[in-house]
């Protein structure tokens, strides 16, 4: 009876290879281990057949195993598997690598594989008993049936079969897979050679059979090493040798205690691991670098070698810790530190930095040859210094689009990085274009000295995968870290490396309401998901890895948001801003009658409902609410794409803009289905305008899809948009709809429905930025499919102003008869005070001296500044000034 015999029935051309691979373990090892990689590269290539799978244009092992991965089909434990095998096979065929024991240990890690994928893909209820090493004898008798088989027919009659099998819907095959892997029978052994791999992933020198004690290795000067069996005077385990010492040098910095994967990790942690740690022997006193109570190692940690599940925590990822101080508790960490992690945080002062921060001024902030932010931003950046002295490790920053989240940040980082309260920021978007735009303001804002933050410290940008110890800051997309963590790549025979869990101690995730259904214009390199749900599981995924202090920016926080960093430290809302004079208020929107349905949200019982503020009808509960609302959109957005109607709406807009006068006027933004339906609103657009004798170049579309993809002509077509007089009309699906800043936008054109409140508010917020240049008072938006209506329920930016026909005589009449009731005046204060900041921007010097007169000196914004300043029972005098304003006839230049 042979180990793999449970193959040959589903799969003769694998078992066939395995027992191969086990007749060549005592006479030619490396061929063995040969063997084992073209196994694993036949059922992988199964795989794709039975699953229906497209190849990827990388044809190499890695590139197929990581494709997989991302589409679904493959449990992480079964990824890391296929690349050690990859590995080892590399090492093996380049090399002449691999002895007998190597042999053993992958024979059996294969055996436990192929069990799973006869589980996954043929017989749900195989039993296979555990693995046996096979004698010489026993192997002789196997070695020539093996021979005597045609495998190449045996791959090609497999290769077959699964094709023509049944084929099963994705779900179904993720149960099958996720059952099977945790059925899989795993082994100690095992363990070790995923931890070694892990380690050397992150820059330890980790080989269990070869830099072993017993092997006489040891502590050296300039080299990181993981000795395995070293020795302690501890009674317990393993005749008291722990299963990994690390060593900085000549310093002993851990001990590792490794368990097969049905040990429950944190008693390992708090046992075994603390009893190695606690009896260090005499003899290698000379590595110890301190005593902290009982211990002479300042860092234990504890693992199965089984990737971090948080729903399976005690039982995965790398438990953690640090005995310096006796309050610090075991945690679970995703991956595991690099030996310049745990160099840093033994040189570490946080109570230190602390009191640095705290200690620290605001001139930085407030300097008008600085960063020069407002009172709502130092409130900002103070809120979440707050929340990082009381040890938050999570602080969500909730402020209205275009209020200035970026400089916000910028101060938080230059502080947090001057008093070294922490070491290196990682800055996380989810688009080029947005890491693009974030590198640009670090290079233009000033800072101390009239310096900026790249000329102070070293930053690492967009192209940068590996991380210079001197870096400080790393702007990165979550693509691009989804797949430097989870699929990373290596030329054969190459080490994998990966960024370790201590590589940043500063998580600053831009766009964190990210979450809705992802872009269809992001390119290959950027989409690495199949939908909504995964986007978020690798989204959060990355946030969870580093062990680090995570601070999130948004315009929209929803339910997905704060359910990974909680509730806001701080808010600043769209209202406010529009009050406030920062932000631009809109009107209602041009709702142009069509025959298309305009069915609304629905609510289903269960569901958190919103909750408004009776005054002035605003969302106070918006973080609270789910994200997407209940009505269909694909099936109302196909019927949206017709030459008909898309001409008819276009020649009616096409009355109120003119796309000749942007630096009078401003730009338009002009939202489409997808990148056809894009296509031909720009077609009919530049039909209707050339008959005005404007120039084709004004109007343009803007899409991931433009030069095949390009990335740089991508960016090139937004910057012309935002800086140039052309394009003056852009037309995009997802590209420009969130956290691209064009403040000269004053018309939004929706030509699409949404069923995302984060997507639609997003879409809103290009237009609400302020553009004195145009004397831009407010903007506009064209709704010719209803989106707006169905959105009002759940919606949180809403007009201030209401209605901009209501008069200020109105107004001040309605303040007369609210008499001293607040609750009826506050609403009416907030609509002159947003009708004010409207006349503001459009008024003629002449008027603006007029109104000084009426009002005993004081100007328009003095007024606001009193009416914002008094409470609402007693603002009389602002009321005065306010009529005064009031009866200016107050025209547009």
């Amino acid at each position: 009876m042979g180990n793999f015999d449970f193959l040959a029935k589903d799969f003769p051309s694998l078992e066939n290879l395995a027992t191969l691979a086990e007749s060549y373990l005592y006479s030619d090892p490396n061929s063995a281990i040969i063997k084992l990689g073209m196994l694993c590269e036949n059922l992988v290539e199964l795989i794709y057949r039975f699953d229906r799978i497209s190849r990827p244009q990388d044809h190499r092992a890695v590139g197929r195993i990581n494709t997989l991965a991302q589409q679904g089909v493959l449990p992480r434990e079964i990824v890391n598997i296929l690349h050690l095998i990859r590995q080892a096979r590399n090492n093996a065929a380049h090399n002449g690598a691999g002895t007998t024991d190597d042999a053993k240990h992958y024979v059996s890690l294969v055996h436990s594989l192929t069990w799973w994928f006869e589980a996954t893909y043929a017989d749900q209820d195989v039993r296979v008993p555990s693995y046996v090493v096979p004698t010489e004898d026993e192997i002789a008798a196997r070695l020539a049936a093996a021979l005597g088989r045609d495998n190449r027919s045996l791959v090609a009659a497999d290769e077959k079969k699964a094709e023509a099998a049944p084929e099963v819907s994705r779900a179904e095959r993720a149960r099958r897979a996720t059952a099977a892997v945790n059925q899989r029978p795993k082994t100690e052994a095992e363990t070790r050679l995923l931890i070694d791999d892990q380690l050397r992933q992150v820059g330890w020198e980790a080989d269990t059979a070869r830099i072993r004690y017993s092997a006489g290795a040891r502590p050296a000067q300039g080299r990181n090493q993981a000795i395995a069996e070293w020795p302690t005077d501890s009674a317990t385990g393993n005749r008291g040798r722990a299963d990994y010492a690390l060593f900085i040098g000549l310093k002993l910095v851990g001990i590792i205690e490794a368990k097969a994967e049905h040990r429950a990790i944190p008693s390992v942690l708090d046992y075994q691991a603390a009893d190695y740690g606690k009896n260090i022997a005499a003899e290698h006193e000379a590595h110890v670098i301190g005593h902290w109570g009982d211990f002479a190692v300042p860092f234990l940690f504890a693992t199965n070698g089984r990737p971090y599940i948080k729903q399976y925590q005690t039982q995965s990822g790398v438990w953690f810790r640090d005995v310096r101080d006796p309050m610090n508790t075991p945690r679970a960490l995703s991956g595991w530190p690099s030996p310049d992690g745990l160099a840093a945080m033994l040189d570490a002062d946080e109570d230190a930095a602390q009191r640095a921060l705290t200690d620290l001024d605001d001139d930085l902030l407030t300097s008008s040859n600085g960063l020069n932010l407002r009172d709502y931003q130092v409130a900002a950046v103070h809120a979440v210094e707050d929340a990082v002295v009381a040890g938050e490790t999570r602080a969500l920053v909730a402020m209205a689009t275009g209020t200035g989240k970026t400089r916000t940040v910028l101060g938080m980082m230059y502080r947090f990085l001057k008093t070294n309260r922490f070491r290196r920021i990682l800055f996380l978007v989810d688009r080029t274009a947005l890491g693009t735009q974030a590198l640009d303001a670090f290079r233009d804002v000033r800072l101390e000295d009239l310096l900026t933050l790249p000329e102070i410290y070293s930053i690492s940008g967009l192209d940068v995968a590996d991380i210079d110890p001197e870096t400080r800051v790393h702007v990165s997309t979550v693509q691009g870290m989804v797949k430097r963590l989870f699929y990373p790549d290596a030329g054969d025979g190459d080490q994998v490396s990966k960024p370790a869990v201590t590589d940043y101690d500063l998580v600053i995730v831009d766009e964190a309401h990210r979450g809705y259904l992802l872009d269809r214009e992001m390119s290959d390199t950027e989409s690495l998901y199949r939908d909504q749900r995964d986007y978020q599981s690798a989204y959060r995924a990355v946030i969870e890895y580093f062990d680090a202090t995570t601070i999130a920016l948004t315009a929209t926080p929803a339910l997905h948001t704060t359910e990974i960093f909680g509730q806001p430290v701080f808010t600043y809302t769209y209202r406010e801003a529009v009050i406030d004079g920062y932000l631009v208020d809109h009107d209602a929107p041009h709702r142009l009658s069509t025959k298309l349905s305009t069915e609304g949200i629905h609510f289903a019982e269960g569901d958190v409902v919103p909750i408004y503020d009776t005054a002035t009808d605003e969302i106070i509960n918006s973080s609270e609410l789910a994200d997407d609302v209940t009505f269909e959109v694909e099936d109302f957005n196909r019927s949206v794409i017709t030459e008909s109607f898309n001409r008819t709406v276009l020649e009616e807009i096409s009355r109120d803009l003119d796309p000749s006068m942007p630096e009078k006027l401003g730009k338009t933004l002009i939202y489409a289905v997808d990148d056809a339906h894009a296509d031909l609103i720009v077609a009919i657009l530049k039909d209707i305008y050339a008959s005005q004798g404007i120039e084709p170049e004004a109007i343009a579309k803007i899409t991931g899809s433009i030069a095949g993809g390009n990335k740089k002509t991508i960016d090139e077509a937004i910057k012309r948009f935002k800086n140039e007089r052309y394009p003056s009309v852009a037309v995009t699906v997802d590209l420009l709809t969130t956290g691209i800043d064009v403040p000269a936008i004053t018309s939004l054109v929706f030509m699409r429905r949404v069923k995302s409140r984060i997507l639609f508010e997003q879409m809103l917020g290009r237009a609400t930025r302020l553009c004195p240049d145009i004397e831009k008072d407010h903007f506009e938006v064209y709704d010719p499919v209803g989106v707006y209506d169905a959105m009002q329920q759940v919606s949180t930016m809403k007009p201030v102003a209401v209605d901009p026909k209501t008069r200020f005589a109105d107004l001040i009449e309605g303040i007369d008869v609210a008499g001293d009731d607040e609750a009826r005046l506050a609403p009416i204060i907030d609509r002159v005070i947003a009708k004010l900041q409207r006349r503001r921007v459009t008024l003629t010097p002449a008027a603006a001296e007029h109104a000084r007169d009426l009002a005993d000196g004081c100007t328009i914004a003095d007024v606001i500044t009193t009416l914002k300043a008094t409470p609402p029972a007693r603002p009389r005098r602002g009321y005065a000034h306010t009529r005064s304003c009031s009866t200016i006839s107050i025209a547009r230049r």
